[in-house]
């Protein structure tokens, strides 16, 4: 029974130590806001500054495994190479560190006092930074409860002659260490978590640094496991960022065993903080992870290319799919949200190329053209389904009062996106009427269908230039073309009834023609919409 009681006390601590950890990363995450999502873009391939980077992301959000979950999700989306991603990765081992070492203070009987405070803010605080700060606290202080509890609930154990014994043999048989932090991080998929663990045991009184070094390491191969996972169903190269993960943290392991055998590393951070078996944790894991960067980094493309070897292959550059947005981006809305933005403008240039297609298929009788047009089609409404259930998801995710205001603007541009495409198969349907009836223009009337098609594509232009660089100024613009394309299709409308009555242009023939310049005008309308929205939200 008092077994029983101990794995209840000791789950329950664990539970709020990791639900602690989530809440004070999720605050700290949305308190950084913008500036967490600027850093991510500064990533460039100067590899100290892309370990800096992850050691900072992976600081802000509490866990080295959902920053290479992200990383795996920014490689598969295109946002970083292999070569970033590696530097972010080590980064991340640096940055996890920064937890071990804050639960390595004792701040367990002070701790209700931030979760009072914490709270008292989140639930009365007006404005969503206050509250975001209120969770950063709440979060803090139910960590160090669920630390107190956890350490409160292994008193007994480290009064037990048989868990001591057990302990010393895993501590003793490093191969049995090593395996046992692996196993138990791959099952908690937090090696902060197993960290916590091993603070709280230490906490708990009568275990020694030698004993618990060998589990420290396996913690950091067993955290690979979460990468691993988030890869399944990824591009080959978001496979080779989760594999560059396993084999950096493999090889630092095996490059360490030898310090870890002979002690120097236990004698070291025993010297560093005498006494204090918590602390002697928090400075091994660090330890290990900085010098294990500082070893590798130079090797970061020896890494890369046994990477290649054992993943060989690339992902072929052109997709039919979506190629900027993943679901593991969720994880940090306002990344995700900047991905949609770029999503949106991929659509955006393949309606346009679309439109080109359709044009060009009208004026030259090409029937292959035509098919282009349908093709491009295709991917413009898969682009559209995908984006719009990616928005639907990410609108459920913490956004700011703006963010949300630009997804829900976001679900009118795809739209209108979608209609340029639809518009641009019609004129391709279009176009395959007057190949199989065999009809034909004079000069100026494919003049005049030229002149309105660059009014459009200029409307377009401007829609596409504006709402990818957020430029109000820009955006403003459009109006005047729009009021002359309407003014276009107008003055071309009265001289080609003009035409039909003089009897220069047969009555089907003319259909088609003022159907045609009907499709350029909605277009001009559709782009001036998503102009308005850039307007309205920026």
């Amino acid at each position: 029974m008092e077994s029983l009681m101990i794995i209840i006390k000791l789950l329950g601590g664990l539970g709020l130590f990791i639900y602690g950890m989530k809440i004070m990363g999720d605050g700290l995450e949305n308190a950084a806001g913008d500036g967490l999502k600027s850093i991510l873009e500064k990533v460039t391939r100067n590899p100290v500054i892309s370990v800096v980077v992850g050691a900072i992301v992976t600081a802000v959000i509490q866990s080295s495994s959902a920053t290479t979950v992200m990383v795996v999700g920014f490689v598969n989306a295109g946002l970083m190479n292999l070569a970033q991603a590696a530097g972010i990765i080590m980064g991340a081992n640096i940055g996890t560190t920064i937890t071990a070492q804050l639960v390595a203070f004792k701040l367990d009987h002070i701790a209700p006092l931030f979760v009072f405070i914490g709270a008292f803010v989140v639930m009365f605080a007006k404005g969503k930074r206050k509250k975001d700060i209120g969770s950063i606290v709440l979060g803090f202080g139910i960590l160090f409860v669920g630390m107190g509890q956890m350490s409160s609930s292994m008193k007994p154990l480290t009064d037990s002659t048989i868990f001591t014994n057990i302990l010393a043999v895993v501590g003793g048989k490093w191969y049995l260490g090593i395996m046992a932090g692996a196993v138990i991080t791959a099952i908690l998929q937090s090696s902060s978590a197993t960290t916590g663990i091993l603070v709280a045991l230490a906490l708990a009184g009568n275990i020694n640094i030698y004993d618990v070094l060998p589990i420290i390491f396996g913690c950091n191969i067993g955290t690979c496991i979460t990468a691993m996972l988030a890869s399944i169903g990824t591009t080959k190269t978001a496979h080779k960022a989760a594999m560059l993960h396993l084999i950096f943290n493999l090889v630092g392991t095996i490059l360490f065993i030898p310090v870890l055998i002979s002690g120097i590393l236990g004698d070291l951070v025993s010297k560093i903080s005498p006494g204090d078996v918590s602390r002697q944790i928090a400075n091994s894991h660090t330890v290990f992870n900085v010098v294990n960067t500082v070893i590798m980094l130079p090797l970061t493309g020896v890494l890369i290319k046994v990477v290649n070897k054992i993943i060989p292959g690339d992902d072929e550059e052109d997709r039919v799919g979506v190629k900027y947005i993943d679901d593991r981006l969720l994880e940090t809305p306002v990344i995700a949200a900047g991905q949609v933005a770029k999503e949106t403008l991929r659509m955006a240039n393949k309606a346009k190329k679309g439109l080109a297609l359709a044009l060009e298929a009208f004026e030259k009788n090409d029937e292959k053209l035509i098919n282009k047009v349908y093709d491009n089609e295709e991917i413009i409404n898969t682009l559209n389904e995908a984006i719009t259930n990616y928005l639907v998801k990410l609108s459920k995710c913490e956004l700011s009062d703006k963010e949300l205001s630009i997804v829900a603007a976001t679900f009118h541009v795809i739209n209108d996106i979608e209609r340029i495409g639809d518009h641009a198969e019609n004129i391709a349907d279009l176009t395959a009427q007057k190949i199989s009836r065999k009809l034909e223009y004079s000069d100026k009337a494919i003049e005049q269908i030229n002149n309105m098609y660059n009014k459009v594509v200029e409307t377009l232009d401007i829609a596409i230039s504006s709402y990818a660089k957020k430029d109000i100024e820009k955006a403003k613009q459009i109006n005047s073309i729009e009021e002359e394309v309407d003014r276009l299709q107008k003055k071309y409308r009265e001289l080609h009834i003009k035409r039909l009555y003089d009897g220069t242009c047969n009555a089907y023939a003319g259909a088609i023609f003022l159907d045609l310049l009907s499709n350029l005008e909605r277009i001009g309308d559709h782009s001036t919409n998503i102009a308005e929205s850039v307007i309205e939200n920026s």
